[in-house]
């Protein structure tokens, strides 16, 4: 049911070409996963989706636990009826906002229990509850519950993050039942080597169908990321798909594919046009500049998406100098369009091997003034 192919590893990085074929259809990697945290892509419609090429995208464990609540996503068809999404979901377990919502979770080795952000109520989140809930969404991919401490966390408490993790996986594992679905392994330890290869080690036994790189993207330069992956991902299986969790910028993609990851995910390209910053061929474009204000000229020259096909960086201004929901609209569907452009110009590059090329070539036409 689950099946990963390597088709092609390029010859002038560790980047890899792959299959990863789910229940719901087959993702061609390295791919990024659109995130749709409450089950919706924000600002954009499915049909619009598919249009722009996204083949698997993401929704969060924590998030509809509290609205709608597993139960009632469960009885109206699962997840992928419930978001008219019929291609394959990811479905992440809440550990991230063990991180993101420490103020409001209490930690210890048995579970993590949140207090809600929405009405103060509590969500008990232990391994078997993540299980139980993600079961319940019904995406072809869920994740082990971990622990993602902060970056800057001491060596000691890093550990311990990572140790949890893996009896955390262990309770996962035994408590998943749906074969329909693939769960992951997550690698936790900060950016201290030793302690990556310790998750690492203690998770291999585990013989996950697929393998996460969790705790990165929170604080530490991009340098210290790209090293960490330099040092993580030839630990992982080759013959399955590496996941890189919540990672980030066109440039970090496309780093970490030289690296060998497989599969992204990250919210920057809708948050960013909710926030009228567009992601372009030549560089970032912050739409609220008067310089745009009677600017006739596409958002990007090289985009062929309907934003960029139809509308003027002037009228685009505008949107966002009014307040439109329009113009955030716009601008998810073309920042979206963007990460799957690169992502499929990305793939073609390491079928012919020029990968090294690719990033370059990527970095030279990026400008400040584009």
């Amino acid at each position: 049911m689950f099946e990963f192919h390597l088709d092609h590893c390029d010859t002038t990085s560790q980047a890899r070409l792959g299959r990863f074929a789910t229940p719901h259809g087959v993702v061609d990697t390295p791919a990024y996963m659109p995130v749709g945290t409450r089950g919706t892509v924000k600002a954009v419609w499915p049909h619009e989706l598919r249009a722009m090429g996204a083949q698997m995208i993401l929704a969060n464990t924590y998030h509809l636990a509290l609205r709608p609540g597993e139960r009632v996503v469960k009885e109206l068809g699962g997840l992928h009826r419930f978001m008219n999404w019929d291609g394959p979901i990811l479905t992440d377990s809440g550990g991230f906002q063990v991180f993101s919502l420490a103020e409001l979770r209490q930690l210890d080795d048995d579970r993590v229990v949140f207090k809600s952000h929405v009405d103060g109520s509590l969500l008990d989140l232990s391994p078997e509850r993540a299980m139980q809930i993600q079961e319940d969404l019904g995406a072809d991919c869920i994740m082990c519950l971990d622990e993602c401490p902060p970056h800057d966390a001491p060596p000691e408490r890093l550990q311990l993050a990572v140790d949890r993790t893996t009896r955390w996986a262990q309770r996962c594992r035994d408590a998943h039942k749906r074969t329909d679905q693939a769960l992951f392994g997550i690698v936790q330890g900060g950016t201290h080597p030793q302690l990556r290869e310790r998750s690492v080690q203690s998770l291999l036994p585990l013989d996950f169908p697929g393998y996460a790189i969790g705790g990165l993207s929170v604080g530490e330069t991009p340098e210290l990321m790209y090293a960490t992956l330099d040092t993580t991902t030839p630990q992982l299986p080759v013959q399955k798909p590496r996941y890189l969790m919540g990672v980030g910028r066109p440039i970090d993609l496309i780093e970490a594919a030289l690296r060998g990851v497989d599969l992204f995910d990250c919210v920057m390209p809708s948050r960013n046009a909710r926030n009228a910053t567009a992601f372009t061929s030549r560089g970032q474009v912050k739409m609220r500049n008067l310089k745009h204000l009677t600017d006739d000229r596409p958002l990007d020259a090289d985009c062929n998406c309907p934003t960029c096909q139809q509308f003027s960086r002037g009228y685009l201004r505008h949107l966002f100098q009014v307040k439109e929901i329009l113009g955030p609209m716009l601008l998810s569907v073309h920042n979206l369009w963007y990460y799957q452009r690169v992502m499929r110009d990305l793939r073609e590059a390491i079928k012919s091997n020029s990968g090294q090329e690719f990033r370059r070539d990527h970095l030279a036409r990026m400008s400040p003034d584009p």
